[in-house]
């Protein structure tokens, strides 16, 4: 299944779940309403500020929108792989894998390229993220409490504040667990 297939999937899903109609989500997420309709219908190249709206407003985590059947064998070579862009920066991401029943805990590699910064809003109440620096070097935390990183090093902060991703080097990239209260 492709990952527009997937996310078409999820939306509708999640979108019945919560009782929403077509119109008063893409209200709430600050979308048109012909933007949502192409989204649901496994079309369009959504930004990651598109899914982290939707998924917001439908009260799940980011990775809910990109729901794969469980117990299977996955293997994403660094090359492979298909992400998702931002549109206020010069950053992309690709969830790698999703928490199981039980844990909310979401993987993504993470993509940065210098001369962009990518600022986060505050996630939902509780969440922290885990940040590995695979390469390159990048200052990243809650905005007023910013670390510089390199390779190897780990950094763990409060996610439900604004934060922000900035790489220092031409490139950067990350290992990033996003974890939620269950």
């Amino acid at each position: 299944m492709t990952p527009a297939a997937l996310i078409a999937r999820a939306i509708q899903r999640e979108r019945h779940r919560v009782g929403l109609s077509l119109s008063a989500l893409a209200q709430q997420a600050g979308l048109a309403k012909s933007t949502l309709s192409q989204l649901e219908s496994g079309q369009g190249n959504p930004s990651i500020e598109t899914l982290w709206a939707i998924a917001n407003v439908l009260g799940v985590p980011f990775s809910h929108l990109f729901e794969m059947p469980a117990n299977e064998i996955k293997l994403i070579r660094a090359q492979d792989g298909q992400g998702v862009a931002s549109e206020m920066a010069d950053y992309q991401t690709q969830l790698l894998d999703k928490s199981p029943p039980g844990r909310i805990r979401d993987l993504y590699r993470v993509q940065l390229r210098q001369g962009s910064t990518r600022k986060a809003e505050a996630h939902p109440n509780g969440t922290v993220e885990h940040v590995f620096v695979i390469s390159g070097e990048v200052k990243t935390g809650p905005t007023d409490q910013t670390e510089i990183l390199k390779p190897g090093d780990y950094y763990r902060f409060p996610a439900d504040v604004p934060h922000a991703y900035e790489p220092l080097t031409a490139t950067a990239v990350l290992a990033v667990v996003m974890e939620s209260p269950a």
